[in-house]
């Protein structure tokens, strides 16, 4: 599942870190240090993943992260809407075909589709049922 990438950290000159992601060369961001990196490392990553749905290309898969490396998890909407995604490349679905499913505009489910756009839950939630699928939410502890 395409829930978290390794990120690479360089130190950038001005005393910030370089993010980059191996397997999405287009996310790239800079964060102050790797303890904060998540949301906006993570956000880089969907902006980036939002280039592969729209050019209708595969998700990079996330590989395993090496030495020095650690893991970006992306948000639980980020998550629905690559999986969302996967599912319609693998069923042959077309926006237009899941905008009817769903009784929307073809833009609308463009959206809904797209990890850059902001969905309500319950509309992603609905879109994964159109393709056969359903949400299961996992809550774990963060390291301290």
């Amino acid at each position: 599942m395409y829930s978290a990438y390794p990120a690479k950290f360089t130190p950038d000159d001005n005393g910030t870190l370089m993010v980059s992601f191996p397997d999405v060369p287009q996310a790239v961001t800079d964060v102050a240090d790797k303890a904060s990196a998540n949301p906006r490392a993570a956000e880089a990553l969907a902006a980036a993943l939002s280039f592969y749905v729209e050019a209708d290309r595969p998700l990079p898969v996330p590989s395993s992260p090496k030495r020095g490396q650690m893991m970006i998890h992306l948000g639980a909407g980020t998550i629905a809407k690559l999986a969302l995604y996967t599912a319609m490349r693998e069923q042959d679905v077309t926006q237009a075909e899941l905008a009817r499913r769903l009784g929307c505009h073809r833009q609308q489910a463009a959206r809904i589709v797209d990890p850059a756009h902001n969905t309500k839950f319950e509309y992603l939630e609905a879109a994964l049922a159109a393709v056969g699928l359903r949400v299961a939410v996992s809550i774990e502890r963060t390291a301290a």
